[in-house]
C-alpha cells in the first residue's frame, strides 16, 4: 500500500511539471500556438498522464484547478465553464436517474428477466446470442457496467453446475465476450456518460469552425446518432456470437444441460411499487430523449425536444417527489453516496472543458493543427481519412482512455473537414461510436478492459489479449464495410 501511495505522489508531481514546464517553452517553437496555448498544452497533456497514472478523479480536479492557473480565463470563468456547461449539468442529473435504477435493484429484475427465457434450453449457442443481446441491451439502456456485474456471478454458477472447467474455452471466451457485448453498447445513447461528453464536446467545438457551423447537416441529432449506432451494434452482437463459435470454436456440449429452473434457484421477491414507478419513469426517460429529435415538428415533441437539456432533472425532480412506504422512489442522499459514478463524471467535466479550451481562438492550436494536418490529409478523400482516422484512434484508445482519444481527435476531424468542405457529422458518429467500443486490448483501455485482465480466477493476461483482439479486428471491418456507408447515409 505504501509502494502504491509513493508512486501516486511521483506520478502527481511528474505530471505537475508537465504542465508548468510549457509555460516555458519559448514561441514559434509549435506553429501559431500562443503563449495562452502553451499554458493550455501544458495542461491538457499533463491531465493525460495523469488520467493513465493516477485516480482519474485527482487527475480532473487537477486539470480543472490548473486551466484556473492559466492566462486564458478568470478562475470563475473557468468554474463556470466546467460545471456550469449544459452538458455537463444534463450528464449531473442523468448520472444520477442511472444510479437510482442500481439502487432500487431494478437493474437485477431486468437481468433475470432476460435470462429466463424457455428458448435456451438445451441451445448452447442460443443461450449465448441471448446473453448476449440482453447485455448490449443493458448496456444500452442502464449502462455498461450493470450486465457484467450482474453476468458474470450467474455465469459462475452455470459453469459449475453443467461441469465446465475454469480452464475450458467456453468460460473464457463467454466472460470476455459479455464485456466486449457492454462495450459494444456502451457508445449507443446519446444521453450517458462518454457518448454524451464525446457529443456535446463536437457540438461545442462548432463554435469555434465558423465555416463548418454553417453547414446543412452538420449537427447530429440524438435521435440519428442512436438508430445508427444501435443497428451497427445489433450487427455487431451477431458477429460476436459467430466468432465465438466459428473462430474459436469452444465445446459447448455441456450447456445443453441447461434449463431455466437452475437459473431460478434464487427467486427474486415481487416488485415494489417504487421498482415499478422507476421502471415506467425509465421508459419516459428512453421516450423523452430520443423521439422529439426524431419528430421534432410535431408541438408536443418539439417543446421537450427544445428543452431536453432540462428533462433529466424534471425526472429526477419528479422520482425524488414521490414516496411510498419505503421512502421516495429515488433515494438521492443514497444514490449521491453509493451509486453516482463520481470518478467518470469528474473525467468528462474536465474533458469537455479542455477540449472547448483547446479549440478556441486564443490559444492557436486549432491553426497549429491545421499547419500540421494539411499536408498530410491533402488529397485524401473523405472515406480514406475515415477508415485512417478509426484506425489510428483504435490503436490510441488502446493506449490511454479512450473518452481522451475521442477528445483529441476530434479537432483532427474538424480542421480536415474544414480544408476538403466534407461534412464532419458521419466521421465524428463513427469515431465516437469505435473510440469506446474498441476499448478493450489493454488493462489501460478502459475499466472495462482492466476488468477483464483483473478476473485472473478464469482469464489470463494472455486469454485477454488473443481473444479481445481477435473481437476488435473484426469489429473494424464491420465497421468499415457496413458502418460507413450506413452511418453516411443516416446521419
Amino acid at each position: 500500500m505504501k509502494k502504491k501511495i509513493n508512486s501516486s505522489y511521483i506520478h502527481f508531481i511528474i505530471g505537475m511539471i508537465i504542465m508548468l514546464g510549457f509555460r516555458f517553452v519559448p514561441m514559434g517553437v509549435l506553429p501559431n500556438v500562443t503563449k495562452i496555448g502553451l499554458q493550455v498544452m501544458g495542461v491538457f497533456i499533463g491531465t493525460i498522464y495523469l488520467w493513465s497514472t493516477i485516480d482519474p478523479s485527482v487527475a480532473s480536479l487537477t486539470s480543472i484547478v490548473m486551466l484556473a492557473f492559466t492566462d486564458f480565463a478568470p478562475a470563475g470563468n473557468i468554474m463556470m465553464s466546467a460545471f456550469g456547461n449544459p452538458t455537463v449539468v444534463q450528464m449531473f442529473f442523468l448520472m444520477i436517474f442511472m444510479g437510482g435504477l442500481t439502487n432500487r435493484r431494478l437493474t437485477v429484475y431486468i437481468a433475470r428477466w432476460i435470462m429466463t427465457r424457455k428458448m435456451i434450453e438445451g441451445r448452447p449457442w442460443i443461450f449465448t446470442l441471448v446473453m448476449l443481446l440482453g447485455t448490449y441491451v443493458m448496456s444500452v439502456f442502464i449502462g455498461a457496467f450493470a450486465p457484467i456485474f450482474l453476468f458474470w456471478p450467474v455465469l459462475y454458477g452455470i459453469f459449475d453446475e453443467v461441469g465446465f472447467k475454469k480452464t475450458d474455452a467456453y468460460p473464457k471466451v463467454m466472460i470476455v465476450g459479455i464485456v466486449i457485448a457492454a462495450l459494444i453498447g456502451f457508445p449507443v445513447p446519446p444521453y450517458m456518460a462518454n457518448g454524451l461528453a464525446l457529443l456535446g464536446n463536437y457540438r461545442g467545438l462548432l463554435a469555434n469552425f465558423p465555416a463548418l457551423a454553417s453547414m446543412d447537416g452538420v449537427m447530429i441529432s440524438n435521435a440519428s446518432y442512436f438508430i445508427g449506432c444501435f443497428v451497427i451494434g445489433l450487427l455487431l452482437i451477431a458477429v460476436t456470437v459467430l466468432i465465438m463459435k466459428f473462430i474459436f470454436r469452444p465445446d459447448v456440449e455441456p450447456l445443453k444441460k441447461i434449463s431455466i429452473e437452475m437459473l431460478e434457484k434464487n427467486p427474486l421477491p415481487p416488485m415494489t411499487m417504487s421498482q415499478k414507478t422507476y421502471g415506467i419513469f425509465l421508459c419516459i426517460f428512453i421516450f423523452v430523449m430520443l423521439v422529439p429529435s426524431l419528430l421534432p415538428n410535431l408541438p408536443i415533441l418539439n417543446f421537450l425536444n427544445a428543452n431536453s437539456l432540462i428533462m433529466p432533472m424534471v425526472l429526477v425532480t419528479i422520482l425524488v417527489l414521490l414516496s411510498f412506504e419505503d421512502g421516495p422512489v429515488l433515494k438521492l442522499n443514497e444514490v449521491m453516496g453509493k451509486d453516482f459514478a463520481w470518478p467518470t463524471y469528474l473525467l468528462c467535466t474536465s474533458a469537455i472543458l479542455l477540449g472547448s479550451v483547446l479549440t478556441n481562438e486564443a490559444t492557436g492550436i486549432t491553426a497549429f493543427l491545421n499547419t500540421v494536418l494539411s499536408p498530410v490529409f491533402a488529397g485524401i478523400s473523405g472515406g480514406m481519412f475515415t477508415i485512417v482516422l478509426l484506425l489510428f484512434a483504435i490503436v490510441l484508445t488502446n493506449i490511454c482512455n479512450s473518452l481522451v482519444i475521442g477528445m483529441i481527435l476530434q479537432p483532427v476531424v474538424l480542421t480536415y473537414c474544414v480544408n476538403t468542405g466534407v461534412n464532419p457529422a458521419p466521421i465524428i458518429t463513427l469515431l465516437i461510436f469505435t473510440v469506446l467500443l474498441t476499448a478493450a486490448c489493454t488493462p489501460a483501455a478502459s475499466p472495462f478492459a482492466a476488468m477483464m485482465f483483473g478476473n485472473k480466477e478464469y482469464l489470463t493476461s494472455g486469454d485477454v489479449y488473443k481473444y479481445s483482439t481477435v473481437f476488435v479486428v473484426i469489429e473494424f471491418i464491420v465497421i468499415i464495410i457496413v458502418g460507413i456507408p450506413f452511418i453516411n447515409l443516416l446521419v
